[in-house]
């Protein structure tokens, strides 16, 4: 027998060893992140229904001031955008991008604005809290906490119109801002619905259990209010008024992505915007905690499993679907975490683009492909 070479012999070792070392590392690493196993339905196909894929996204136009970090939040007052930054800064920018007005820096990450109808900006901080900017520039802090839980990251935040409550929601308790893939792997339910009350200053739980609650919006005549749960491709619904009133429900379930911010535009129609599309890998360990503890240490060292498309859809308030943008070309305007109807045009942030963007209405309310 032809004995084997000491040197294929040493690379068989070292083979070995790499491999020991990246099962352990798998197995072994310490992690926060504790899987909760879930099932979630069949992702929606992508290539026929409501959700096929298209490219009327592709047209959208560049607005507002260029090379800004991260415009997520978005609000459109007297033809100046207003957002919130990366770095802190609440900002606004005229749409053709020839001025740039910085209006405070929270220190924090604002991610979700309204305007009071006192003339108040109040903003979802996703680090310092629900936070009110008034007309001089001075920022107060208005909730840290609700029903004895600091606010892990707060989100977004909707206003009624008689300016007695503001709507935001805590993604999550045990996550904060930029741990939003763990706290979707890990699938937790510590997300919540909360409710700010001006007159008492005092902050109620509406609903807890959420998955990543994330993007809010009031109905017609305020009658409910929606939450985004992204973890687990849905949008709730607890109602306000009439008979239900204090209850719960889905308003739309089995989503084709994850869903970001969502918006009304006061009269007939809800525009969400899609992080992401559903991923087969995350679907498929959904049932298999192990397996996506190890997943999550895999990331750690290896790009997240996440397709760059810009993906936004349109809801009538039965939570059938109206419309579908997409665009997954090269350079597409992605991830759209943003999305705002005015006049006749959506507008769109995005939580790592470097501008906003803006495309016609009747183009998105189009039925051609």
């Amino acid at each position: 027998m032809k004995p084997v070479a000491p040197r294929r012999i040493k690379f068989r070792h070292l083979l070995l060893a790499v491999v020991i070392a990246i099962g352990a590392f798998l197995l072994l690493m310490p992690t926060r992140v504790q899987p909760v196993a879930w099932t979630p339905a069949a992702a929606p196909s992508l290539q026929t229904g409501p959700y096929a894929e298209n490219q009327k996204l592709k047209a959208v136009q560049r607005v507002g001031a260029p090379d800004i970090d991260g415009p997520e939040a978005l609000l459109l007052e007297d033809g100046w955008l207003i957002s919130g930054l990366h770095d802190g800064r609440v900002i606004r920018t005229t749409l053709d991008g020839s001025s740039l007005q910085v209006l405070a820096n929270t220190g924090g990450r604002p991610l979700g604005l309204a305007r009071h109808p006192d003339g108040r900006l109040i903003i979802a901080d996703a680090i310092k809290g629900l936070l009110a900017l008034d007309a001089k520039g001075q920022l107060n802090t208005l909730a840290t906490s609700a029903n004895g839980l600091p606010l892990g990251f707060t989100d977004d935040v909707a206003v009624d119109a008689a300016g007695r409550y503001a709507y935001f929601s805590d993604a999550s308790s045990r996550w904060g801002y930029g741990q939003d893939g763990e706290a979707v792997i890990e699938h937790g339910g510590d997300g919540r619905l909360l409710r700010y009350d001006f007159q008492s200053g005092r902050t109620e739980q509406l609903l807890d259990g959420l998955e990543f609650a994330n993007g809010i919006a009031l109905g017609p005549q305020e009658a409910y209010v929606l939450v985004n749960e992204t973890g687990a491709y849905r949008i709730s619904r607890y109602w306000l008024s009439g008979a239900k009133a204090g209850t719960h429900d889905l308003f739309i379930d089995n989503l084709p992505g994850l869903p970001d911010n969502l918006s009304f535009n006061g009269r007939e129609r809800f525009w969400v915007a899609l992080y992401a599309p559903r991923n087969a890998l995350l679907d498929g360990t959904a049932p298999y905690p192990l397996v996506r503890k190890m997943l999550v240490r895999a990331m750690s060292v290896l790009p997240k499993p996440v397709e760059k498309r810009a993906f936004v859809i349109g809801l009538d308030p039965q939570g059938q679907v109206i419309a579908n943008l997409q665009d997954a070309s090269a350079g597409d305007y992605a991830p759209i975490t943003t999305v705002r109807e005015y006049g006749d045009a959506l507008y769109f942030g995005s939580l790592t683009a470097s501008h906003m963007a803006r495309l016609p209405l009747d183009s998105a309310l189009s039925k051609s492909p």
